[in-house]
């Protein structure tokens, strides 16, 4: 299982749509996205923290190539073509890494 952190920006042109239809896009992009059933998303909100991104998302995929599927689905979408968001960084992580590592070779 693999987590991976994406930070993102909204564009003022996400912020004008009434909310209700962000939220509309949203749903039908996202479930677009996640439609293989080998990722999940968690979605966080940081515009209040910081200004290096509005938006954290946590995708968990069973593998990288699930992932990279998602994300590709992700950038065709309106969401990232129109654009209402900008990737800002992508970070992928391994949970406890160090406690495999420390496994395999101790």
């Amino acid at each position: 299982m693999i987590t991976v952190f994406v930070l993102l920006k909204t564009t003022t042109a996400w912020l004008r749509l009434p909310r209700k239809e962000r939220n509309r896009i949203a749903d039908r992009v996202l479930a677009e996205v996640l439609s293989d059933g080998k990722v999940t998303l968690r979605m966080f909100d940081a515009e209040a923290f910081t200004a290096r991104c509005t938006d954290v998302a946590m995708f968990q995929a069973e593998d990288m190539q699930s992932f990279y599927y998602a994300i590709e689905r992700l950038r065709d979408s309106e969401l990232i073509t129109t654009p209402y968001f900008e990737i800002a960084e992508i970070i992928p992580t391994i949970e406890d890494g160090f406690k495999t590592f420390e496994k395999q070779t101790h």
